[in-house]
């Protein structure tokens, strides 16, 4: 009687902190894509009141990213900083931003050029609970591509509603 009431004790304590973990993993993401919007906004602004040239902006970011390195540690390298700088770019009002998808999310939305394959994406990655691994595998396998060169109707209708 008393194994049977630990385990369904165990059980209900397991359950709690299974949950407090993933709201805890999904409040880290949303502030980590929060933070990372508005260090690309403050690259942007910056830029735009300097009217960087490229080669100018680039040497801006480099020592941007040597200096917060030294303040704040790893995670600011010059690459992540022109993903964030690329970020708010596409996605200039937060209000896009859906706090379902991760920041790893968004570093490979960000990476595909053409609008409507991007929207495409996002939103299976949202509809379908799409992992940055399965996004991947999508993205490898031309998914959206494939969608539009179907022959089915019904397919390249749901692809083109589906960017609306």
């Amino acid at each position: 009687m008393m194994v049977k009431k630990n385990n369904t004790m165990a059980l209900e304590i397991s359950k709690l902190v299974t949950e407090a973990k993933n709201d805890l993993a999904k409040e880290i993401n949303k502030s980590i894509t929060y933070v990372y919007w508005n260090i690309g906004k403050i690259i942007v602004k910056h830029q735009n009141e300097d009217n960087n040239r490229l080669e100018y902006g680039k040497e801006v970011l480099k020592e941007l990213s040597n200096e917060l390195t030294k303040l704040l540690g790893k995670g600011y390298s010059y690459t992540n900083l022109t993903y964030m700088r690329w970020f708010y770019n596409i996605y200039p009002d937060y209000s896009m931003i859906n706090e379902n998808l991760t920041w790893s999310h968004y570093i490979e939305l960000i990476t595909i050029k053409d609008k409507d394959k991007r929207n495409f994406y996002e939103k299976e990655c949202i509809n379908s609970n799409w992992s940055v691994r399965e996004l991947q595998r999508q993205l490898d396998t031309s998914l959206f591509e494939r969608l539009l060169l179907s022959d089915g109707k019904t397919n390249k209708e749901k692809v083109l509603e589906s960017n609306q």
